[in-house]
């Protein structure tokens, strides 16, 4: 594990001046324990592996210091060509990449581009013609820039992959192979992953030369300050009591999560029968629409949003202070990951799951089993109201994760996945893979009410470190 001088002030790692400007624009003041690690080691041009999820500050992390050695040597991208080279799984993600690169080198006049699928094509070709000095893609979309002869990577000197386990799980591992094999051996690497799984550890290590280790957990904090609920309630009343609770709580914007596509555009229309405005985001919408829909809600527009899981990825938005799971995911840490979008920046939040009988139950005692506790039950059953029988929990199935179930984002009757590329839609289209749920790097494990951090992945190389909030009004993403 590489370890660097504490540094508590975005000042003393000595960016430019035009950099250091826009981060004060932006109000940050103190890095995070990612950033604080990170940052001086890809200064000096050195391989990185970090261990870390998404609400770490990790884009800041690789962000920085790549712009800083861009000015170093500023030179005119070849046509065609980009110098910098960002990898990530969904659109919606990517998309946040590129506001973070363009925020923070608003003073440099950077060019840049974004590559991703749900979008014409031909635009995108267009953008990168006279060459770029930032390219943000998933992988899918960029080999189909590659192979229409759009876009050349014999030029790019930065190559970044993010949440690399989450590209394994979307069957993009093959398309990354393909895409590292067309830049130069001569570049500098910048790789994060949430958790380190065989598989993306062999990529690393065929990537990166003499990498240095950082590694860091969120803030155990961020969960300790959500109040999760149970409410069982018949299946049938779930539309009115959500429309209940969206009015009789003090909501500044609640996040609805469904385990289908069309189970969250009828949510959408029972909350319009109740007179609460909301929209929906997922793989059956246009990415102009989930774009649209994102910045409503970002603004404070539209303050309920109803999404699958697949469609949520990336979504980095302060200020949710409710997240309601409508339907209970069939997948324990699925559960912590959705619940970890409320309680940012400091704030509480407040998590509340909608449980009826039958596999919902089953699936509820395998969250338990996860986070270690018995969560607080509320029971709006109707008098004399049978459950079905219950299914057995995952840890009495032989085959936890079914091959060939369908997953959260398929629409009902979809067949199984497809593995690879086209599987993932190029970033979050339809037909995704069962995999395409969200593992957190830590699960959580709460007194009676709460959630804490919990240990239940074993990082590669852990760095003991605090894990200290930034005194800041904002933290860079």
């Amino acid at each position: 594990m590489e370890r660097t001088r504490l540094l508590t002030s975005f000042q003393d790692f000595g960016l430019a001046d035009p950099i250091s400007r826009a981060l004060k624009e932006e109000n940050y003041l103190t890095p995070t324990p990612i950033q604080t690690q990170t940052i001086p080691l890809a200064l000096t041009g050195r391989d990185v592996v970090g261990i870390a999820q998404t609400g770490t500050g990790k884009t800041a992390a690789f962000a920085l210091p790549i712009l800083h050695r861009i000015l170093e040597n500023r030179i005119k991208p070849q046509p065609k060509a980009c110098r910098v080279l960002v990898l990530s799984p969904t659109r919606e993600l990517s998309g946040q990449i590129l506001d973070s690169f363009n925020a923070y080198g608003r003073h440099i006049r950077l060019t840049s581009a974004l590559a991703i699928g749900g979008v014409p094509m031909g635009r995108q070709v267009r953008s990168i013609m006279q060459g770029v000095e930032v390219m943000v893609a998933t992988p899918g979309r960029l080999l189909d820039l590659v192979q229409s002869n759009g876009l050349k990577l014999g030029q790019v000197e930065f190559l970044v992959l993010d949440e690399a386990d989450r590209m394994l799980d979307m069957g993009f591992i093959n398309d990354i192979r393909k895409i590292v094999a067309k830049t130069p051996v001569r570049r500098q690497t910048l790789f994060f992953s949430a958790t380190m799984p065989k598989d993306i550890a062999e990529l690393a290590e065929q990537m990166l030369r003499d990498p240095a280790r950082v590694s860091v957990t969120p803030a155990a904090t961020t969960v300790e300050r959500i109040t999760q609920r149970i409410i069982q309630v018949d299946h049938a009343a779930k539309p009115a009591l959500l429309a209940q609770l969206l009015q009789q709580e003090q909501v500044g914007r609640a996040l609805i999560f469904t385990r289908t596509k069309h189970g969250a555009d009828k949510v959408v229309k029972g909350l319009a029968r109740a007179g609460i405005s909301s929209d929906a985001i997922h793989g059956n919408k246009s990415q102009n629409h989930r774009e649209r829909v994102l910045a409503a809600f970002r603004s404070g527009e539209i303050r309920t949003l109803v999404a699958t899981d697949i469609a949520a990825r990336g979504i980095d938005v302060d200020g949710i202070s409710h997240v309601v799971n409508f339907d209970l995911p069939n997948v324990p840490e699925t559960y912590v990951h959705r619940i970890g979008r409320t309680a940012r920046a400091g704030a509480d939040g407040v998590a509340i799951s909608l449980v009826s009988g039958g596999e919902e139950l089953a699936w509820l005692r395998d969250i338990e089993r996860l986070i270690r506790i018995a969560l607080p039950r509320e029971d709006r059953r109707t008098p004399g109201h049978r459950d079905p029988a219950p299914v057995q929990s995952r840890g009495q199935r032989m085959a936890p994760h079914g091959h060939g179930a369908r997953g959260h984002d398929a629409a009902p009757g979809a067949k199984g996945p497809r593995r690879g590329r086209r599987s993932g839609g190029n970033g979050g289209a339809p037909q995704i893979s069962r995999h395409e749920q969200a593992r957190p790097s830590a699960g959580a494990i709460a007194q009676p009410g709460r959630a804490e951090s919990m240990q239940g992945v074993a990082f590669l190389h852990r760095q003991s470190r605090p894990n200290t909030q930034p005194n800041r009004t904002h933290r860079p993403r």
